[in-house]
């Protein structure tokens, strides 16, 4: 293989946590905001790998409160809930990386909170195949400055990016780093240097560019 680091993007790459997303919220939202109005699976999928000023924009007003602070007490419920009851990992992620983590270091960069790439690791039982991860929550960083600060900090010269949308194709790219699309995933792309269909299939796509 000639990539010397693999990072992963990780909702619709790795796993969907939409459902027990839509769960916690709404638990959050009931208890906390006594609110009628709940955001549907629908409208969790589209914000998925979001900014959570977005996120805040989009689904959080009107509840009484700015939405800002409504998004990050979700946020915050959200992670406890994921790292107990945990989402949906796409058939094969375990074995996929664990055939990779034997050729190529393993990292997470994501657009999500603090806290929530630790719930995925923690609930996934995953954690000991990744180096390193990093995400906006703890950085402030977009999706680019962040794939670009784990490839310094880990001294990486040759690594590809694997997510599901455009914006992760894009951040990559501002990062100059190869993307691989997960087609399975929430969104498209423009101009991958390969795509993948399921999980099993990305490590013989790796070892083939």
């Amino acid at each position: 293989m000639r990539f010397d680091g693999i990072l992963f993007d990780l909702d619709g790459t790795l796993w969907d946590s939409c459902l027990s997303v839509a769960e916690s919220w709404r638990s959050t939202l009931r208890t906390r905001y006594n609110a009628q109005h709940l955001p549907s699976i629908e409208d969790i999928q589209s914000i998925m790998g979001l900014p959570a000023s977005e996120v805040a924009r989009r689904l959080f007003t009107g509840y009484g409160a700015p939405a800002q602070e409504v998004c990050s007490t979700c946020m915050r419920d959200e992670c406890r809930y994921l790292a107990q009851h945990g989402g949906v990992l796409y058939p094969g992620v375990p074995e996929m990386l664990a055939s990779l983590a034997e050729q190529a270091p393993l990292f997470i960069v994501s657009n999500c909170q603090d806290g929530y790439i630790q719930s995925f690791l923690t609930w996934s039982a995953l954690g000991g195949l990744f180096q390193d991860f990093e995400c906006e929550g703890r950085t402030g960083c977009s999706k680019a400055e962040n794939i670009r600060l784990v490839i310094q900090r880990n001294s990486l010269h040759s690594p590809v990016y694997v997510g599901d949308t455009a914006l992760d194709e894009a951040s990559a790219a501002a990062a100059g780093c190869p993307f691989v699309h997960a087609a399975y995933g929430f969104g498209s792309a423009v101009a991958p240097l390969a795509s993948i269909h399921t999980p099993g299939g990305l490590p013989a796509v790796l070892n083939a560019l």
